[in-house]
């Protein structure tokens, strides 16, 4: 007995074809919906990294005595980093930005802790008004911020050197052993608030019955603490210290706001103020560019650094 096979019949290769199509659009819909945010982040982001890259890159030859004869553009190899890392400023900046996260951030990091935990602990009266009054700093741009807190520095002007007299002490906030921590006074200042909220978000995360078997347990709340809490917020403690690297060697706004204040800080006094100073005071911005990678490159590695220890000691 033998059977035959007959071709698809013309209704039924008509309801393949809108199945197909639908399936097609399905698929391209999550890139069309995509494509504005790729788009405006290869103009604002991906671009800019690359023209940066390739300008450190590039020498400008200027023929003439003004360049009126002419500007050429080449290949510079690795000229413009040599010329960075042989500015004696640039590393020293360097060098101050990595005294100054070595001590700011992690003073940052156990002050967002600490008012986190005790905004979430059972007693906490009124927490949401607090979080908001915390908060408030980081809504404040690093520039008004800076010159707040410079009204509190200068002498004459602020009210804590009538008050420091009274006990006998003068302050020196702008001095060249001081500035520095006076920076990392408004840094924490400003941003304790925005990594404090990143901790509550995990805490408000951890399961109630957890709570609940530790004070069945009769666990006291440095207990719970300890041995509850900490351990489980370790992801947002990571992320909010990364980020804090991340924008010490970022540090710019304060230092150029209080340089106008305070003579201990010079026009290369942190690593993106150097590169400011070397691309629009001296015109030079292809080693400008150099130092940014330089900049760039520090923070990744430092950051990497830090996570390749934490996953390390999580093992």
């Amino acid at each position: 007995m033998t059977t035959t096979r007959t071709a698809p019949t013309a209704e039924r290769r008509g309801t393949d074809r809108p199945r197909n199509g639908r399936n097609g659009a399905a698929a391209r819909a999550p890139w069309l919906l995509l494509a504005p945010f790729l788009a405006l982040f290869a103009l604002t982001f991906v671009l800019p990294i690359l023209a940066a890259i390739g300008s450190s890159f590039t020498k400008v030859t200027r023929s003439g005595l003004f360049g009126e004869a002419g500007v050429t553009s080449g290949f510079a190899g690795f000229s413009n980093y040599a010329l960075a890392l042989g500015d004696g400023a640039f590393i020293a900046s360097i060098g101050r930005m990595l005294l100054f996260g070595v001590v700011q951030v992690p003073v940052m990091i156990v002050l967002c802790t600490f008012l986190a935990l005790l905004l979430e602990s059972a007693s906490a009266r009124w927490p949401g008004f607090f979080r908001a009054a915390y908060f408030l700093p980081y809504g404040v741009p690093g520039v008004i911020a800076t010159i707040l807190w410079s009204f509190l520095y200068v002498p004459g002007l602020s009210p804590l050197f009538d008050a420091a007299k009274i006990v006998g002490i003068t302050p020196d906030f702008l001095g060249a052993n001081s500035v520095l921590w006076s920076i990392a006074n408004i840094v924490t200042w400003s941003y304790t608030g925005y990594n404090m909220l990143i901790i509550v978000a995990q805490l408000k995360a951890i399961p109630g019955e957890l709570y609940e078997a530790a004070k069945v347990d009769g666990a006291s709340s440095w207990r719970v603490a300890r041995s509850i809490q900490l351990p489980l917020i370790r992801p947002a403690l990571v992320l909010t210290t990364v980020f804090s690297i991340i924008g010490t060697l970022q540090l710019f706004a304060e230092a150029q706001v209080l340089k106008t204040v305070a003579p201990a800080i010079d026009s290369q006094y942190t690593p993106n103020l150097s590169a400011y100073t070397t691309a629009f005071a001296y015109n030079d911005y292809n080693v400008a560019a150099a130092q940014s990678v330089i900049i760039a490159v520090a923070a990744f590695t430092l950051s990497f650094a830090f996570l390749a220890f934490t996953n390390r000691k999580s093992s």
